[in-house]
């Protein structure tokens, strides 16, 4: 500690006897490791994530190669007989919290395999900046638009926990950037897009996490080229902050820009009508021009210029390439360049050839916060080389994902968004058709979720307990659980049962398990407390349920006189503030029907099955209150959704109501389905680091990945869905079928058939 004279000693005593706050100078007087300029802001704090859980597979997509690959050119060690993806590198795409998500990759077992990729080399995020935004999706239901609201979940993360003021922003962005930082390759960059409401903070963040001497450019991006503002310059730019871990080692090959006819205008031209300009003469330097050159040596004069050698100096002289003095001697800044010669010049930090993603434009795909391809284009281009990987945490609508697929990167995707993993989803599977189309190499994506890992840890389970103790503790932490979920849903507790918790509008409620599904046993065990006391309605809450439970279950309790409702736990009751609101919705669970059609083997082919989608019911509702209807102006209108119907309310001059049902067919509600033609072919293992020794193995979860083999999908430029799939060549047997829908608000509902072909 540096050594304080008695007055400031004494001044010192006094604020901590009357139990102020010490003035600013202090610190910097009392601690050794301070700085001269440095950001502070409220609840700043060095400590940083360290939580590592597994992470679960919940599907993997990976267009075949060929329907009938050829197995003499077909490289068998890396792919299957159906030309789909087995070794290698797996791309990812993660939906949830970026922060447990780098966190685990960071810390977890999946960071030895990010290492063997070589390590992770380029990041790109463009965090949700704007406090004012809205989030909301535009989604198309025959000819009109209905507007999805962001969830709870996102609400919060973006307006109520990143959006109270600059230092909120800052305090969830500055964390997230260390675990970035720390899992960014030595030789890796990292580039941050912002727009004015937050880049001289994020500067300055950037800086502290980084260092300022690894800061290389505040890039300007043009991306539009006239915005009105009342009493103020228009906004048409963003700000991109380029920085790299270390000061010299970094991967640094941008491509040149061509050259627009408003640049060449401002050049000289010579007798033929070219554009030249001029630049230095530095090494080897020329001594006279008496016919011949001579040298002073063979080194570059300057650090400025290229360094070009004694026969390309003369090559260009004899050409009459090289200006010169009056004195007939050759000018040091007089090489001719020809600008039709070159590719373009060097990207300068204003880029204003990059054109935001227009309404009409063929890239774009619905989302607000979309940004062209062009601009990751030129950015995946600059910092990374082929099969490095890049990686971006708040994707968004899967940009970055979709240009690293097309160069040959390999890539890591995560976001908060349910409906921006859906976006990103469709986008990367029409991305590997097209590189199918064009016989392009691409690698297969698994879709990734911390599950029921992340619950775990938000009621508060500590993972690295034995098994055993694990369950002890669970079961200690059960009762707070319940009484969490109960209040979510606006339900009494109840006692005196066994399988009920309890009761909401003379119905009561089961609560299911943190951890697991909902099973037939577990809904079995309702069904018999029910006729035991004669209960006849009963709501059964779960964040999970048993695949091929509904609805033929239901149909059995119904049988029986009960009415049997099971409801989703949104993740959103995790969050106080969202329970605290009465916010949370519980969603009905969708069901799904399917028929398989089954195609015989003959003596040159053989047997086939396909799926035929034939029904799909859902039960959402958003903006169904009753005052609604009056509180909407004369000559207007609202799309709403009530009890799985989106309805159309408008209101005429005179204030007659009028209620006009959108959803006219089952199939409105349907963006996607996909088909995994024999379920329980791939378990879902996961990697565990053991508590004792710190070293990670294997564990088969009991579950099954899903391997999307076929997909139909609604896009914004085809409306259309196939509703039958494709015949699949399997071979004979008894096999399970799963199918997956997921409806227009990205939400995914599955059901398994099993058939004997």
């Amino acid at each position: 500690m540096p050594r304080l004279t008695e007055q400031e000693q004494q001044e010192i005593i006094r604020f901590l006897e009357a139990d102020k706050p010490l003035p600013e100078k202090y610190r910097f007087l009392l601690f050794e490791d301070k700085r001269e300029v440095e950001l502070v802001w409220n609840g700043k704090t060095n400590e940083v994530c360290n939580i590592v859980l597994p992470f679960q597979s919940i599907e993997l997509v990976d267009e075949p190669r060929a329907e009938k690959p050829d197995e003499t050119t077909l490289q068998l060690d890396l792919f299957d007989e159906r030309g789909r993806q087995r070794k290698g590198w797996t791309n990812k795409l993660i939906w949830g919290d970026n922060k447990l998500i780098l966190s685990s990759l960071k810390n977890g077992p999946l960071r030895e395999e990010i290492e063997a990729q070589g390590g992770l080399k380029l990041i790109y995020i463009d965090p949700p900046f704007d406090v004012g935004a809205d989030f909301s999706m535009d989604i198309e239901i025959g000819d009109d638009t209905f507007t999805k609201k962001p969830n709870i979940l996102e609400e919060i993360a973006y307006r109520d926990t990143w959006g109270k003021g600059a230092d909120s922003f800052i305090a969830m962005i500055y964390e997230r950037l260390v675990l970035m930082r720390d899992l960014l390759a030595e030789d890796g960059s990292i580039y941050v897009h912002c727009d004015w409401r937050v880049s001289g903070f994020l500067r300055l963040v950037l800086e502290e996490v980084f260092g300022n001497d690894v800061y290389k450019n505040e890039i300007t991006w043009k991306r539009t080229n006239a915005h009105n503002e009342t009493g103020q310059y228009g906004r048409v730019h963003d700000t991109i902050h380029f920085l790299t871990k270390r000061l010299d080692v970094y991967t640094w090959h941008p491509d040149p820009i061509p050259f627009s006819e408003e640049q060449l205008a401002r050049y000289k031209k010579d007798a033929n009508g070219r554009h030249y300009t001029t630049q230095d003469l530095t090494a080897p330097r020329p001594k006279s021009s008496s016919g011949k050159f001579e040298w002073r040596g063979t080194t570059p004069s300057s650090t400025r210029g290229w360094g070009y050698t004694k026969e390309q100096l003369e090559q260009w002289w004899s050409e009459g390439r090289i200006a010169t003095k009056r004195d007939g001697t050759p000018r040091m800044d007089g090489l001719i360049v020809y600008l039709d010669e070159k590719d373009g010049q060097a990207p300068q930090s204003i880029w204003q050839d990059v054109s935001r993603v227009t309404n009409t434009g063929t890239e774009r795909i619905g989302y607000p916060t979309q940004k062209p391809e062009a601009l990751l284009e030129r950015i995946i281009k600059a910092s990374s080389n082929e099969s490095d990987l890049v990686a971006d945490f708040f994707c968004g609508s899967g940009t970055t994902a979709a240009v690293a697929e097309k160069l040959g990167r390999k890539w890591i995707c995560t976001d908060l968004g349910k409906f921006a993993l859906h976006t990103t989803r469709k986008r990367m599977i029409a991305v590997q058709r097209q590189l199918k189309a064009d016989g392009e190499d691409y690698r297969a994506f698994e879709i990734l979720n911390l599950g029921k890992y992340e619950r775990q840890h938000y009621i508060g389970l500590n993972l690295n307990l034995r098994e055993a103790e694990q369950e002890q503790q669970l079961e200690e932490k059960e009762k707070a659980f319940i009484n969490l979920i109960l209040r979510a849903y606006s339900a009494e507790k109840t006692d005196g049962f066994t399988a009920f918790q309890g009761e909401k509008t003379g119905r009561l409620v089961a609560v299911g398990p943190v951890n697991l599904p909902v099973t037939r046993l577990f809904i079995e065990e309702i069904i018999l407390e029910c006729r035991k006391h004669r209960i006849t309605r009963v709501d059964i809450l779960g964040f999970e349920f048993e695949m091929g439970l509904f609805p033929n279950l239901l149909d059995e309790a119904r049988s029986k006189g009960i009415d049997l409702a099971p409801k989703y736990i949104p993740a959103e009751v995790f969050d106080k503030r969202a329970v605290d609101r009465e916010q949370i919705v519980f969603h009905d669970v969708a069901f799904i029907e399917v028929k398989p059609i089954v195609t015989p083997g003959k003596k040159s082919t053989p047997p086939t099955v396909a799926v035929e989608l034939t029904d799909f019911s859902v039960f959402y509702s958003q903006d169904a209150n009753t005052d609604a209807d009056q509180q909407l102006k004369n000559r207007s209108s609202s799309v709403r959704v009530e009890q799985g119907q989106i309805i159309k309310v408008s209101k005429d001059a005179n204030g007659e109501v009028n209620r006009e049902v959108l959803t006219k067919e089952w199939t409105d509600w349907i963006d996607y389905w996909s088909v995994d033609f024999d379920f329980e072919s791939k378990r879902e293992i996961i990697r565990v680091q053991d508590p004792g020794t710190g070293e990670s193995e294997e564990q088969w979860t009991g579950d099954y990945i899903f391997e999307n083999e076929w997909q139909s999908f609604r896009t914004k430029k085809d409306r259309s869905l196939e509703l039958t799939s494709v015949a699949h060549e399997c071979e004979s047997g008894r096999r399970k079928l799963a199918v997956k829908v997921v409806d227009i608000f990205g939400n995914d509902t599955m059901t398994i058939v099993e058939v004997t072909v």
